[in-house]
Parts: structure tokens; sequence; C-alpha cells
């Protein structure tokens, strides 16, 4: 059974100032998200779904639909305000969307089989499809997941502080716990998040989430219970988000699941800020030059 792969594409945006997920890095005018879709399809992944708003749906078909034909099973799961929210919590009065979680949780039924789920604006590399595809394909525990850790050094901007799920990995390899934190830089040469009471050192191999997991479809059940309780507890904070390492850590500590870590040796870059843009863009210039992917993608 080929996994499926689903595309975190919802965000707003709001430190780039655009829709990032669809601007044009490559080349030739290739999104980031071309490159994920290549890499996914060499490491024989069968279906693509795009979690998007309602209104990049157009969008998006008029990019995806037509050049991925016949390649790779395309389908579309729209990230309303309103999914999966109790009913009897009333209107849903934020315009953000409620986090990666919760995207994720729009997808479940867009999901059959085991699936992988990126963020739409990083570059993973092929051997991160490799590694997480192979593990979808062939592991058989229904509870056991699996994510691709980056060296939180290969992973900061030179423009501003960035978003990473900070890692702990035990003795056998597995996640003992991941905790989002929402501020990480460089400070005087050294890695630090920034927490209201002040601030905390980082190592600089600490492995770090960039969102590319793996799933079992197990997962839903018990995603759709945590995404109930946050959304009661959080139904007036109208810039809460409700984030994938949480839910993988309440599956750890709920003994329901588990996650097995792969440490990837590949190149990873991402967007956060405008600046971003042209490194991003030298960095798949140059992996053309070497050779690593084609002159067109497609």
């Amino acid at each position: 059974m080929q996994p499926t792969l689903l595309i975190l594409a919802a965000g707003m945006g709001s430190r780039y100032g655009g829709v990032k997920q669809l601007d044009q890095f490559g080349p030739n005018g290739e999104t980031i998200m071309d490159y994920s879709l290549f890499d996914a399809i060499r490491a024989g992944f069968g279906k693509v779904v795009f979690i998007i708003r309602e209104e990049l749906r157009a969008d998006f078909e008029e990019i995806f639909n037509e050049k991925l034909a016949g390649k790779i099973e395309v389908d579309y799961a729209i990230q309303s305000l309103d999914a999966y929210v109790p009913a009897e919590l009333g209107e849903v009065r934020r315009t953000k969307p409620w986090g990666t979680g919760h995207a994720m949780l729009c997808a479940k039924n867009h999901t059959m089989t085991p699936f992988a789920i990126i963020n739409a604006d990083d570059f993973y590399g092929l051997e991160a499809f490799q590694l997480i595809g192979e593990f979808l394909k062939t592991d058989t525990d229904d509870q056991l997941h699996a994510m691709v850790g980056y060296e939180v050094k290969n992973t900061l901007s030179k423009y501003g502080s960035v978003s990473r799920g900070v890692c702990e990995v035990n003795d056998n390899g597995n996640l003992a716990s991941v905790i989002e934190r929402t501020k990480i830089y460089e400070k005087e040469g050294r890695i630090v998040y920034e927490e209201t009471d002040g601030d905390t050192l980082l190592s600089p191999d600490t492995p770090v989430s960039m969102n590319f997991w793996g799933f079992k479809p197990s997962v839903f059940p018990s995603l759709e219970r945590q995404f109930e309780t946050y959304a009661i507890a959080n139904i007036d904070s109208l810039k809460a988000e409700f984030y994938i390492p949480t839910v993988m850590t309440t599956l750890i500590q709920t003994d329901l699941g588990h996650c097995k870590v792969f440490r990837s040796q590949g190149e990873w870059f991402g967007v956060t800020y405008p600046d971003d843009k042209p490194i991003v863009q030298e960095a798949l210039k140059r992996l053309h030059d070497e050779g690593k992917y084609p002159d067109q993608l497609w």
C-alpha cells in the first residue's frame, strides 16, 4: 500500500507578508512544494492531500492538478475554522487557523493509508521522504509513528526567530518528548529560546521537529478527542494554536502511541521571512546545478 502525503498549506504567512506556499523559488518558478512532491513520488507515495483554506483552492488546482496528473493522486482537505469544533461552543470568532494538529484532523476523511505530513514552505530533501516512506510501507505496529529530526543549528533564520519542536530522544531511538518553542534564535553566538521568564540555551545539535511526521491512521481517534478538549479550553483565545508536537506528546504520555526518530543527514531549508527567499532560491539553483534535480521537474 502506497502511503499518502499531507501538505500543511493553510497558513496565513503573517511574518512573510504573503502566501509563501505558492510563491516561486525554483529556477523555473517552482514552489517549494514542487520539490517535496517530486521527492515524494520518487519515494513511492501514491497520493497527496493539500490541506488549505477554501479561498486558496482555485489557485492550488490551477498550479498542481495538470502537472501532477498521472503521477500521483491529488486531493484537497479544507481547514475551516469551525471544523471539528463542538457545536455547543457556538460561533467561532477567530480568523487565524487552529494550527497544525487541527489541520491534520481536517484531513481525516481524506487519508485511508499510513501518511506523512509536512509543511508547504520547507524543503526536506529526498532522504527524508525515503526514510519516512519506507517506514510507512513496512512497519506493522499501528501505535508506532515516526518523525524526521534535524539539528537546530541547521534550521535557524538570519532574519528573526523561528518556531521549532524541540525534541528529547530516549536510548532506544524513540521520542521522549517534543515541546514547541516559538522563539528560537542565535544570540551572541549561542542558540536560545525565549520564554516569559528569560532565555534558555539550546545545544546546537539538539534535534528539532521541522514538522515532517509519519503517522498510522490509528492516530485519528485520539487526535479528535485531543482537539475537542483543546477547543473547549481555548474557544475564546483567538490566537491559540493546536500543534502536532502536542498531539504526539499526549500519545506518548498516555501510552497510546510511540514515535521513532529518524536523523536526516540531508539538507533542510525553509522560508519564514521575506529575506529568506533569495537564500532558498540560491540553494535550489545549486541543487539543480549539482544534478540532484532535473532542469525541469515536470
